[in-house]
């Protein structure tokens, strides 16, 4: 397999973006949040968001200290609110589990409320600098193009992680680097749509573009639209009480102007199902 790591580093070195949670000294708390707020969601929203948080609660005993409601007041649209749920839940399992501390152990983190492999990683790796695949949407496209020669990745799997182990140096530090590279490339060269072969630092090693950039079919399954869904109704529905006040508002005062009544109950029905709502008397409000 050609040397990826080295190219990778270096370009990184030079053109990495300057984000918050890659600033010296951010901590593990602040990365474990970002990570949270980054899930499908776009780096220039997320930032805002995350220094307001931050400022507002700075430690997870803070957040944990917190009202459920007060969480998902303040992720705001950031899209996907259970992960303001599974956020609060998260920062009170470390209060009581880890003194406050965010731990570092990957089967610790992954023991906690929202966590999954990505996350677990990525808190161990770039917040301890311990030596482990990190691998994103980001980077698995990298690793199809690179060293797969296909367009698209697969669907997510284990083997992900073995693919990127195996790029990955001996030393802790080049490794986090190596890891945080090929996401950086995924996300500002080797883009989905429009991806910038002339400026890869891959590209004379690329097994896609080798290959004449075959157009291998994406097998993904697709997002649905926005526009219409039970997300915006269920987004709607979230806006109204967060603006509220007590973060509470008669059932029968909530968004009753929808254009398709059931599908706005529809969306009651589900808030309150996942947690992020309570409904008695008549009264709907934010979890307390």
């Amino acid at each position: 397999m050609p040397d990826f790591a080295a190219p990778l580093g270096a370009w990184y070195r030079e053109n990495a973006r300057d984000l918050p949670w890659r600033r010296e000294g951010f901590g593990a708390w602040g990365v474990l949040v970002s990570e949270f707020m980054l899930q499908q969601t776009p780096v220039n929203r997320v930032i805002p968001h995350l220094e307001a948080w931050l400022e507002r609660w700075p430690t997870p005993a803070a957040l944990a200290a917190a009202t459920p409601a007060d969480a998902v007041r303040h992720w705001a649209n950031l899209g996907y609110p259970r992960r303001a749920l599974w956020l609060h839940r998260a920062a009170t399992e470390i209060r009581d589990r880890h003194d406050g501390t965010v731990p570092r152990d990957i089967d610790a983190l992954l023991a906690l409320t929202g966590i999954g492999d990505y996350t677990a990683r990525a808190v161990a790796v770039f917040a301890y600098g311990d030596r482990h695949p990190v691998v994103d949407t980001n980077t698995r496209r990298v690793l199809a193009r690179a060293v797969e020669g296909r367009a698209h990745p697969d669907a997510p799997s284990r083997r992900d992680l073995e693919r990127m182990a195996a790029l990955l140096p001996a030393d802790r530090h080049a490794a986090a680097v190596v890891n945080a590279a090929a996401m950086e490339l995924g996300a500002t060269v080797c883009t989905a749509r429009a991806p910038r072969c002339d400026a890869c630092p891959l590209a004379d090693r690329c097994a896609w573009r080798t290959a004449g950039h075959p157009d291998t079919p994406d097998l993904r399954r697709r997002q649905a639209r926005y526009e219409g869904s039970d997300r915006q109704a269920r987004g709607a529905v979230l806006r109204v009480l967060r603006e509220a006040a007590e973060h509470a508002a008669a059932l029968d005062t909530v968004v009753p102007d929808w254009p398709d009544p059931a599908q706005r109950d529809r969306a009651i029905d589900s808030l309150i199902a996942d947690g992020l709502a309570e409904a008695s008397a008549g009264v709907l409000r934010l979890p307390r």
